[in-house]
């Protein structure tokens, strides 16, 4: 069935449908990645948007039981180049025709990728509508996302290794990656995920040994109404953020946050140590980025810097057990050079435990 793609800018592609047959408007955006479709497009910050993957043959090894990283993906809708229909690999129990179409996302197959991504770099923000009838190509008229977080993060306490012997980890959920939980299971942490929402009462009742801010879509001055309450959570407790939690955590001392002309999406972005000098390659999805003059009046230090456009990728407050990374150590798709950041939060939680600083 013949499928179409119309953007903002007025331009229009033809293509394969595949997936869920239904209309559907998002935001266009674009993943380099040369692997981890599955990965990428079951991430919870792709909420509202419309993933574009660069590399041209996509799922060629198929879907497995063990690499989603979220129960029901968020994605709006996957454009590609040349969609795999056979995939060949031992793990493999589907294809990604047929798991778009049991998730409800839309695609097309067969367009000009390398194009979308020309226009998506060149006129930044874009919104694209899919669509099987032609007549609705021409009044196609483009809205912002808006607030996504709601839709993505958990409505209850969800608890996972309470048996374990090592620190207890409060994990605020902005739509979080399940490799975020992973790692920090691995690491002998009992979790504990909670609502975006949550108050620091709620925090105190669990008595958590560190907070951890998780990742997330959409513009992170959404959530202002949340700053107060989660300035107080993470002043009792030692803290680590990633991508938006990063953000948050920005904002919340005094920082400003500001959109980048087309995102850092991708597993293979280099960042560099300020401490060390070392460059390390890392996972990133993200539209957003805090300014970096808005932390010199700041108690946060600047700790990593992305080599490619010198953006913001880590700060660490100057007093406080509180730091935080753009990037997504954790990575999934994309390489672990960055692991060991889960390592040090563990530890200082272990250290610091139930200290309060407030």
């Amino acid at each position: 069935m013949k499928g179409y793609l119309v953007l903002s800018t007025g331009d229009i592609f033809e293509g394969e449908w595949f997936g869920r047959a239904e209309d559907c408007t998002g935001e266009v955006v674009f993943n380099t990645g040369m692997t981890g479709y599955q990965e990428v497009f079951s991430d919870p910050s792709y909420a509202g948007q419309i993933i574009t993957f660069t590399y041209p043959l996509i799922g060629n090894y198929g879907i497995n039981e063990v690499d989603y990283e979220s129960i029901k993906p968020a994605c709006k809708a996957m454009l590609v180049g040349d969609l795999c229909s056979r995939p060949s690999h031992y793990q493999s129990g589907h294809s990604l025709a047929e798991i778009a179409e049991k998730f409800g996302i839309g695609g097309l197959s067969g367009v000009d990728t390398r194009a979308i991504t020309h226009i998506v770099r060149t006129q930044g923000e874009v919104y694209g509508l899919l669509t099987t009838d032609k007549e609705k190509l021409a009044s196609f008229q483009p809205a912002p996302v808006g607030h996504v977080v709601p839709g993505v993060s958990v409505a209850k306490v969800q608890q996972y290794s309470p048996e374990a012997e090592g620190p207890h980890v409060v994990l605020i959920d902005y739509g979080y990656k399940k490799s975020i939980l992973d790692n920090l299971l691995a690491g002998g942490c009992k979790v504990t995920v909670v609502p975006y929402n949550v108050t620091r009462k709620e925090v105190e009742a669990l008595q958590p040994d560190g907070i951890f801010l998780s990742n997330g879509p959409g513009n992170p001055k959404d959530l202002k109404p949340q700053l107060p309450e989660l300035k107080k959570i993470i002043e009792s407790y030692p803290t680590m953020g990633i991508c938006l939690g990063h953000q948050l955590i920005s904002l919340i001392y005094g920082c400003d946050t500001e959109r980048l002309p087309y995102g850092h999406r991708g597993s293979n972005h280099p960042v560099k140590s300020i401490q060390t000098g070392k460059v390390y390659m890392t996972s990133q999805n993200h539209g957003y980025v805090v300014k970096e003059e808005s932390l010199a009046a700041a108690p946060l230090e600047l700790t990593f810097r992305n080599v490619n456009d010198k953006s913001v990728e880590g700060v660490r407050h100057k007093t406080l057990p509180v730091f935080s990374v753009q990037f997504h150590p954790e990575a999934h798709a994309g390489p672990d050079d960055t692991n060991f950041l889960f390592m040090q939060f563990i530890q200082q939680c272990q250290v610091t435990g139930e200290k309060s600083y407030a």
